[in-house]
């Protein structure tokens, strides 16, 4: 089981959930991060840290964002892995909760 980072880390990318992690399986793009889940220990740890909720179990995604699932996987294969935290973003603020952010993700 892996841990996924979902639709409403994008333009917020809080990083409170890189701190904790024990085995450093986020990676950071420019507007999102994402979790690698052959990596991923299902610790559950970052979960909580996550100021926002954008961070669900695998068996807990919610309706609508099953895509995360596969798109976490296939861009921690590309981006590069972050291991401290670091700033939000300048508009986190005004992102948090803005629902189908989808098509604002910078690859």
């Amino acid at each position: 089981m892996t841990f996924i980072v979902g639709d409403n880390c994008i333009n917020c990318k809080h990083t409170d959930c890189v701190e904790v992690c024990p085995v450093d399986c986020f990676y950071e793009g420019p507007n999102f991060l994402v979790i690698h889940p052959d990596e991923c220990i299902d610790c559950a740890l970052c979960e909580p840290e996550c100021p926002i909720g954008a961070i669900y179990s695998e068996d807990e995604i919610p309706d609508g964002e099953e895509a995360f699932l596969e798109l976490n996987a296939e861009l921690a294969e590309v981006w590069p892995n972050i291991t401290e935290m670091k700033d939000a973003m300048p508009e986190a603020e005004k992102w948090d909760g803005e629902p189908n952010k989808l098509e604002h993700l910078e690859r």
